[in-house]
């Protein structure tokens, strides 16, 4: 008999990770819900991350071990050995809340397309609740949103309509998928209140090892594969490498 599909894949992408991916796991698998499909997809570490995983194996749905590319190398992975109607990440080190399942799937049963979760963040040294959406901001500020990884839910059909995660990308291929995503105005898209927060994104992370001018690069190169207005990205550019050059030398 075939099995019935579930309503939300979680999925954990993770590579030599050892000291952050069993609390990651433990706050999926802790929350008990038949809703859940749990994926895990290993780079193939060596670091000890594949013997914790395994410690878990009952309560993981599916554990991929093998090697990849890079994190969304890895997520498109997730994506492609998914099976339930909707799909997000909690890479590792990221934690799901002790409410954030039933939070979730309350949300998802109201069979929206788009759900940005309310997110705790550890960044620059503080503590940001990051809550809701402004999708004006997506055209000038990448800042638009809650987190990829915990804070964004979508229903798996889109990916196979707009595309999955671009890997020449290597720290913003979230941002080049949003572009594509949400050009389409009929989008059904809610997020949860600022007092139910689902998740909790560490600080750092691959792209933390990234220089300030990395990142600007690649958001242009996304915003010309977007086709944005040329004088807009030049505005962008030069603010922004303003704005670098009194974080670096004043």
């Amino acid at each position: 008999m075939k099995k019935k599909k579930k309503l939300l894949s979680i999925v954990t992408v993770v590579k030599n990770d050892v000291h952050n991916i069993e609390k990651t796991v433990k706050s999926v698998v802790s929350q008990k819900n038949k809703d859940i499909e749990y994926i895990i997809i290993d780079g193939k570490s060596t670091d000890g991350t594949s013997q914790i995983i395994k410690k878990y194996k009952k309560k993981i749905d599916k554990i991929i071990i093998q090697k990849d590319s890079g994190i969304y190398h890895a997520m498109n992975k997730g994506i492609k050995f998914s099976n339930s109607k909707y799909i997000g990440f909690c890479n590792s080190g990221d934690i799901i809340t002790k409410n954030g399942i039933k939070i979730l799937i309350n949300n998802l049963l109201e069979d929206i397309d788009v759900l940005f979760a309310t997110v705790k963040r550890h960044y620059l040294g503080k503590t940001i609740i990051k809550s809701g959406f402004n999708l004006d901001r997506l055209s000038y500020n990448f800042d638009f949103a809650t987190s990829h990884s915990t804070g964004f839910y979508i229903k798996k059909k889109f990916h196979k309509i707009f595309g999955k995660y671009d890997t020449k990308f290597k720290c913003s291929s979230d941002y080049d998928f949003y572009y594509r995503l949400l050009k389409n105005k009929n989008l059904n898209i809610k997020s949860t209140p600022k007092n139910k927060v689902i998740g909790i994104v560490q600080k750092g992370g691959f792209s933390s090892t990234l220089s300030h001018l990395d990142h600007l690069n690649e958001e242009m190169k996304i915003r010309l594969k977007n086709k944005q207005n040329l004088i807009l990205l030049i505005l962008i550019y030069t603010n922004s490498l303003i704005k670098i050059f009194f974080k670096k030398f004043l």
